[in-house]
Order: structure tokens, then sequence, then C-alpha cells
């Protein structure tokens, strides 16, 4: 039987999978169907972008299990909604279990919801302005294997998407946070060679393209 390339691990369903969404169910599914899809709709960019701040420090597996209440209590991740959150609803959000009780994360939230309303008022749509960040086919690795993604927490566009956020009054969007974000919404693909959701990732990007 033929070796996997390094980082492709064949599951107990005999998919292949990047190693990171071999297990559990939640990540098999999240890396089958959603990582590096693209992502148009403003609220599920913005959802994103808040999801990966909230992550910082610790597990994306935690943030999963926790995504369905998080969407709960933050109205659906409609930022006009949001932007409207007061002390209130803040000193509710820091005793609920169901979400990351991180005051200084769920502050960000509310004040990206507001920033949010204003790139859209400027751009036209959350989507229009990140992907001005995309990178160019020519900047990403030839080979997508597990110790080219490992070493690429940043790129120079997730740099610089950081700084232009921050510069706009953002909060929680570092370099690696923009990066993991560019990630998942499809802006880059970074499925490993032999993975096959790398080429449906590839295939509805280039589809995405076709529509702009």
């Amino acid at each position: 039987m033929p070796t996997q390339p390094d980082g492709i691990i064949t599951c107990a369903d005999g998919v292949h999978r990047c190693w990171w969404g071999a297990e559990p169910a939640i990540y098999q599914e999240y890396h089958d169907n959603e990582w590096g899809m693209p992502v148009t709709d403003d609220f599920r960019l913005y959802e994103k972008i808040c999801l990966e701040g909230f992550q910082s420090g610790l597990s994306w597996l935690i943030i999963l299990r926790k995504r369905e209440r998080f969407r709960e209590v933050f109205a659906g991740f409609d930022f006009q909604k949001v932007a409207r959150f007061g002390p209130k609803q803040i000193e509710k959000l820091v005793t609920d279990a169901g979400i990351i009780r991180h005051r200084g994360k769920i502050e960000s939230t509310i004040n990206n919801a507001k920033r949010a309303i204003e790139l859209r008022a400027e751009f036209g749509s959350l989507d229009a302005y990140f992907r001005g960040y995309e990178p160019p086919a020519s900047s990403r690795p030839r080979k997508f294997t597990k110790a080219a993604l490992t070493a690429m927490s940043t790129c120079a566009e997730s740099v610089a998407l950081s700084k232009d956020l921050r510069k706009r009054g953002w909060s929680f969007v570092g370099p690696t946070t923009c990066y993991a974000f560019m990630q998942a919404v499809g802006l880059v693909n970074d499925h490993l060679d032999g993975c096959p959701a790398r080429a449906r990732v590839e295939k509805a990007r280039a589809e995405r393209k076709r529509q702009t």
C-alpha cells in the first residue's frame, strides 16, 4: 500500500486528511467542509475573525465546541446588533460558561463590530476589504508539506492586514490571528498536498474568482 505523504493521516473512515483534522469528528467535519472554503458573507467573516481572536492562546477545538453558544450570545455575529451591546450585556457574557469568559476578548468583539460597520461603509463589504489581502500565488510554497505549513504562522499579507486593522481600531488581530483567519476563509489554501480537501478548496477558490 502506498505510503501517505508526511502530515496526511488515513482516518478510520478511510478518508485521507491533514494531520490536524484527523480527529475528533468535529475536527474532521471542519477540516473536510469548512476550513479553507471561501467565505463571502460579511457576518460570517466578522464571526471568523472574532473567533480567531478568542482562540488566541487556546485550542481551536475549544472554540469549535463552543461556537454555537458564541453564535447565540453574539446575535449570530450580526455586527450591527453586537455594536449596540453595552455594559449589561458585557457583564452577562463574562459569566457565561458556554463561551470564553475573557473580558478583554468580549469587549474586543463589541469594539470590532463597530469597526466592521465602518469598514463596510468604506469598502462596500468586509469581503471586498479582506480580498485585497489575498497573497499572490507566486508567494506561496511550491509544495504544501507538514513542515512548510507548521513553519508558516504568518505571511507578509497577514502582517499588513494586522497593521491596517489595528490602525483602524480593531483589536485582537495580530499577524498570527490574521493568518489563521486567512486560512479559515479561503484567502489561502493550506491543505497539504495529498489531502483530498485541497482540490475541493482550490476549485471553490477558482469559482469565487470567476464570480468577481
